[in-house]
């Protein structure tokens, strides 16, 4: 069921009664995509904090899981893939390092390099936090039709095209 009125409604129609001139229709859609991600983010954290994770912990570690056996990439790859700086990906390899989630192999192909790999402790870890997280977003979405899912998917995938590629 879906509400006749949320909290952008009434920000929306404070903006139109304080601003007339103001064309605020994009408050409608982006203001409710804002704060849907900030209460994702949170109900991730939590997910996340069940399996002794943060956030960025699962980020780097389930950019590890995903590419596959041996689970391991070039700190670059990282830091592409999870869009962090360089100093920051050495400070969370070093932190996962540490917990155990993840150890450091001399590249193979260049004798300065190093590739990350997860440790088995680190899937274990990202994959049980993968299926609470799945499970969470799943009771989520069960409030809207599949018909809705899918359209809704396609139409962020196109906003998010956009915003990550302004010059096409």
């Amino acid at each position: 069921m879906v509400p006749e009125r949320d909290e952008v409604d009434q920000i929306v129609d404070a903006w139109r009664r304080e601003r007339a001139d103001l064309d605020v229709e994009p408050l409608q859609v982006l203001s409710r995509v804002s704060r849907l991600a900030r209460l994702l983010d949170q109900a991730r954290g939590r997910a996340f904090t069940d399996h002794g994770l943060d956030g960025w912990e699962f980020d780097v570690l389930s950019a590890l899981r995903r590419v596959g056996a041996p689970y391991e990439l070039s700190p670059g790859a990282l830091v592409q893939q999870t869009l962090v700086t360089s100093g920051t990906m050495t400070n969370r390899v070093d932190r996962l390092e540490s917990r155990g989630l993840v150890e450091r192999h001399p590249a193979p192909t260049d004798r300065r390099g190093v590739l990350v790999r997860l440790t088995s402790a680190g899937r274990d870890a990202v994959d049980a936090a993968m299926v609470e997280l799945l499970e969470h977003e799943r009771a989520i979405l069960a409030h809207l039709p599949s018909r809705h899912r899918t359209a809704l998917a396609s139409a962020l995938r196109t906003l998010l095209s956009a915003v990550e590629n302004p010059s096409d």
